[in-house]
């Protein structure tokens, strides 16, 4: 599986952007597709997941009402809609793809992922 993130950029505070994974090489509607984000010094964090049934995401809490996941199975291509953006949500972005079988609640660990995008970075400043 190839993970292509795109749609990073600078944005100001409060301001919203739409993050794109395009994938390729499997299946597209057996994968779990996640989001993660890494800010400078910390640690890789879980953002959102979508699995491939409807209604199967899930977000970190704090996030939760401010991004939203979907995904297109016809363009194989898993979004994430980032409004009201803070400085705090700064950080390099990737999306990774897990099987669709596994457990939600291991869909919020990095580990459970076996392909991953290159990162798209996001910036909120003014």
């Amino acid at each position: 599986v190839q993970l292509q993130a795109s749609g990073g950029g600078l944005v100001q505070p409060g301001g919203s952007l739409r993050l794109s994974c395009a994938a390729s090489g499997r299946a597209f509607s057996s994968l779990a597709i996640g989001w993660f984000r890494q800010a400078p010094g910390e640690e890789r964090e879980f953002v959102a997941v979508s699995r491939r049934s409807f209604g199967s995401e899930s977000y970190a809490g704090s996030l939760k009402g401010r991004f939203t996941i979907s995904k297109d199975n016809a363009k194989n291509t898993v979004y994430l809609q980032m409004n009201s953006l803070k400085p705090e949500d700064t950080a390099v972005y990737y999306c990774a793809a897990a099987p669709s079988t596994l457990v939600l609640s291991s869909l919020w660990s990095p580990e459970s992922y076996t392909y991953w995008g290159q990162g798209t970075q996001v910036t909120v400043s003014s």
